[in-house]
């Protein structure tokens, strides 16, 4: 097989929670010139993504940041075992802790989803190919953040807990009542206090207003 004919086709799983974007990113990819981009499988969340990924074993997959479940976060460290996968963040949000959560969960990406459908194909066979590749704004952005200073690139506190618990720590300094959290995780209301419990225990705090402070003070909310 020539150098071209290797390059002909990328496969690829689309991880999104709407199904009109994933809709929108196959007719995007279809319109491109360079129509060579299979989509071998959808899911819309974690548990779905994990288990589309392993049987499929695609060349890239497209992940949202933001998923039911625990996230694209969790996805990643699902699916770290499975050789020759790669990962390229798709996501509307271009927020600090979501674009290097994501690239130190071990994505070769991050491109937001105002990239044009001809610039995604070209992310896609560029991250198959071994290269890193993040939107323009993101690039000095993403590299500002590792080399600075005067902001450790790992918050120690922060590392203590799961993605779960970070997750509903967000909900909840958010103001969610555990019933909300519950239905948006798709966890029960037993689970939330659970966790909740745990994020207070592994922090030391005493209460919920307690953890909002935390999580305000480190720009989590």
């Amino acid at each position: 097989m020539s150098a071209n004919a290797e390059r002909s086709q990328a496969r690829v799983v689309l991880v999104d929670d709407h199904r009109m974007f994933r809709t929108g990113v196959r007719a995007e990819i279809g319109q491109t010139e360079r129509t060579n981009v299979d989509v071998v499988g959808e899911a819309a969340d974690v548990e779905q993504a994990v288990s589309v990924v392993s049987s499929t074993l695609p060349d890239v997959v497209l992940l949202d940041v933001h998923l039911p479940g625990g996230g694209g976060v969790e996805v990643l460290r699902r699916c770290a075992s499975l050789e020759g996968v790669k990962f390229l963040a798709l996501s509307v949000s271009d927020a600090a802790e979501d674009v290097i959560g994501v690239i130190r969960g071990g994505a070769r990406g991050y491109v937001t989803k105002t990239i044009t459908g001809t610039d995604l194909v070209d992310a896609i066979f560029r991250v198959r190919d071994g290269d890193a590749v993040f939107s323009p704004r993101l690039a000095g952005f993403v590299l500002d953040a590792f080399a600075a200073t005067d902001t450790p690139p790992v918050d120690e506190d922060l590392d203590r807990l799961t993605q779960r618990e970070r997750e509903v720590l967000r909900l909840i300094a958010r103001g969610y009542a555990y019933k909300e959290i519950a239905k948006q995780l798709y966890i029960s209301v037993k689970t939330v206090e659970s966790h909740v419990s745990a994020v207070l225990r592994k922090l030391q705090l005493s209460n919920r207003h307690e953890l909002t402070r935390w999580a305000t003070a480190r720009r989590l909310v």
